[in-house]
């Protein structure tokens, strides 16, 4: 076995897919920090907010100032053009990785499925040789040009797509999703008023058509997109399910990166094609030499052995971390995120929270807007650590506005995929008096369907 894994480590393949790879998702992520700044979103998620609830064990990634914020994201862009014009290139990725994942981690309410993606994505490609043929590092050093690389290099950014399907896939496999056609049922029948096929969202039975067809899909689609014989037609399966949701949803970024990163299931004749297409703009003597000389590998490989086996057990087992848990996963949401659990719950509430005085028994009713914006407000309504984290907030906050030893209690209401609200936390819980770990939270009221 070993053997055979020192064979495909070695496996040698053209290093084109990569590098139009590394162009793609460069530019991509350039233009998703230069939307997120035209669209004020800087200032709306990380500078007017007082409060920020953090993920477990990163409560001291703060924001910086706003002026440091727009430093940031001007970092971020650079470092994304630098990553796809392979320029100072393992320089580039490191800085692009650190700058984004550092904003993701600042406030958890802004967690989306495809921000993991692009960090997880974003830390591979620092360690990925697709700076070795038609970039800026090779036109400074022609002695990096290499016009083959090592197949893994090319099959783990293949293999994260493939995973980010197939889970979202399984994640799909439950009763909401399938029997009762939740939350698309209620999703579509808003979106009666689109062009043309308005009007048949509001019937149950497209809903139905829709949820099977996309547990289907993303069961199924890395698979076709394996295969030559079925590849093109996996791939405009791949450009219509995404413009679709797309359309129907807003879900930002997120379809065109699954678009355009999926273009690397193609064969290397494929990309070779686009290489001399792009070259026919930039003089080829200068970007693609043709001087191969010394080792590409410049990473010992036992140390390629252990992160690429590390990073495989990783991901095929952290997403079913929910397994420790008791109750429905939907309701406690212990182990949800970082699992592709894609557009799988329509779940709103409605949190008030209530500081008591210990000694004169005075309870003073929180009003939220106060602390927090309204997406906070809504995120945090309906997801059990961030109401503790806010509690602990408050606690904090009264305490220093002379409250002695302020108890926080709170009342919260959620509806889960159309099912009526019910009562989200034990409401005589001090909740003062609890600490967040990744233990089961005894103090989220039972699941009742």
């Amino acid at each position: 076995m070993e053997i055979n894994l020192n064979r495909y480590i070695n496996k040698q393949t053209s290093i084109a897919p990569l590098v139009v790879f590394r162009i793609l998702f460069g530019f991509m992520m350039a233009g998703s920090a230069i939307r997120f700044w035209a669209n004020g979103w800087i200032d709306s998620q990380f500078i007017q907010p007082s409060f920020f609830f953090h993920y477990y064990g990163f409560s001291w990634v703060e924001p910086l100032d706003s002026l440091g914020m727009y430093i940031v994201f001007g970092i971020m862009i650079l470092s994304a053009v630098g990553v796809a014009i392979g320029a100072f290139y393992r320089f580039s990725s490191s800085l692009y990785f650190l700058s984004f994942t550092y904003v993701e981690l600042i406030d958890i309410t802004n967690y989306l499925n495809h921000y993991y993606f692009v960090s997880l994505m974003a830390f591979i490609m620092i360690f990925l040789p697709a700076h070795r043929r038609f970039s800026i590092d090779v036109y400074r050093n022609p002695e990096t040009y290499r016009s083959t690389v090592s197949k893994w290099t090319i099959d783990i950014v293949r293999l994260q797509l493939g995973i980010v399907y197939f889970y979202a896939g399984i994640a799909k496999i439950n009763y909401d999703w399938l029997i009762k056609a939740q939350p698309l049922r209620l999703w579509l029948a808003s979106r009666t008023d689109l062009f043309i096929i308005g009007p048949l969202l509001k019937y149950k039975w497209v809903a139905y058509v829709f949820s099977w067809f996309g547990c289907i899909y993303d069961l199924t689609i890395p698979i076709f997109l394996s295969f030559k014989k079925t590849r093109w037609v996996a791939y405009i399966a791949v450009i219509v399910f995404h413009i679709a949701t797309s359309i129907l949803f807003p879900i930002g970024m997120f379809p065109y990166i699954m678009i355009l990163s999926t273009l690397i299931f193609f064969s290397d004749e494929f990309h070779e094609k686009i290489i001399i297409f792009l070259s026919r703009f930039f003089s080829s003597e200068n970007l693609d030499f043709k001087v191969e000389r010394g080792q590409i590998d410049s990473i010992p490989q036992k140390i390629i052995k252990i992160g690429f086996a590390s990073f495989l057990v990783f991901q095929l087992l952290f997403p079913f971390r929910y397994l420790l848990y008791p109750d429905n996963l939907f309701w406690t949401e212990q182990g949800f995120r970082f699992s592709w659990r894609v557009m799988l719950i329509e779940k709103s509430g409605m949190a008030t929270f209530y500081v008591e005085d210990a000694k004169t028994k005075r309870k003073i009713e929180v009003i939220n807007s106060n602390y927090l914006t309204p997406l906070q407000e809504k995120m945090m309504a309906t997801q059990p650590d961030l109401i503790l984290q806010y509690a602990h907030f408050l606690g904090k906050e009264f305490k220093s506005k002379g409250v002695n030893t302020p108890k926080v209690f709170v009342n919260a209401f959620v509806t889960l995929n159309g099912r009526s609200s019910k009562q989200y936390i034990n409401p005589s819980v001090d909740l003062m008096t609890l600490e967040d770990s990744f233990q089961h939270k005894s103090w989220i009221l039972p699941f009742k369907g």
